[in-house]
């Protein structure tokens, strides 16, 4: 009977926790850059005194859904978008390099390129800074150059180039933070390859029909061990009957 009520009640905290996942990535459809959480769930024995006769479930963050959103034009010259495969580097809050595929920039008031959340945006040489200019492009491999106007001519200054990378996908963890971080702790190379789109965004990964699925199966279950969770009470009921009977 025991058994029965265990694996229910853990059952059902982890739907909760599966559920709240879910959520998260319904609450991220319009976020740009966002790529979408997966769940797996597994049975794990319970060890301690004695033998592992119990087993309870766990769900986990299987990983990340990787597979690009949809490119939104912008004509916001500071919005680029990763094309196919590859990453922005920035400077997270911890100082160490992380890596999103957000690319709504902006400049601070003292010149340097950050992100819409206030990280520093990285190339070659480190932080962007940019001078004062009339205007500022970005190419499509990544080249952030200065236009200024000089004697009714533009002129046009190459300042950096954004680290764009493109490192092995399992070696990429999510953090608490949204961004994506190498599991060694190391720094990704440079790709030149990687290519961006100009005054485009890239949307949230999320497909909303399909969480919104998600979401109704997760009730479901969670409501099954429920079920199991009255089932084991009213059979202990019964049972603690039929022994005063006798």
């Amino acid at each position: 009977m025991d058994r029965m009520l265990y694996v229910a009640m853990s059952g059902a905290k982890q739907n909760m926790l599966a559920q709240a996942q879910n959520a998260n990535n319904m609450a991220n459809v319009s976020t740009t850059g966002f790529k979408a959480d997966l769940a797996a769930a597994r049975s794990m024995p319970l060890f301690g005194n004695g033998y592992p006769t119990r087993v309870f479930s766990m769900t986990e963050r299987a990983g990340t859904d990787f597979n690009p959103g949809s490119i939104q034009m912008t004509g916001r010259a500071l919005d680029v978008a990763i094309k196919a495969d590859g990453f922005l580097t920035v400077q997270g809050a911890d100082g160490n390099e992380a890596y999103t595929r957000a690319g709504s920039m902006r400049l601070s008031s003292t010149g340097i390129l950050e992100t819409s959340t206030g990280l520093p945006v990285l190339g070659e040489s480190g932080p962007i800074s940019l001078p004062p200019s009339t205007r500022i492009e970005v190419a499509s491999d990544g080249t952030v150059s200065s236009v200024t106007q000089s004697k009714g001519a533009d002129v046009v200054t190459v300042i950096d180039r954004l680290k764009l990378v493109n490192p092995d996908l399992n070696a990429l963890k999510k953090g608490n933070d949204g961004l994506f971080h190498l599991k060694d702790g190391e720094t990704a190379d440079s790709d030149a390859a990687v290519e961006v789109v100009a005054g485009a965004l890239e949307g949230s990964n999320v497909n909303i029909a399909s969480a919104m699925v998600n979401m109704i199966e997760l009730a479901r279950q969670f409501e099954m061990q429920v079920k199991m969770m009255k089932v084991a009470e009213e059979n202990d009921e019964q049972a603690t009957r039929l022994i005063n009977i006798q």
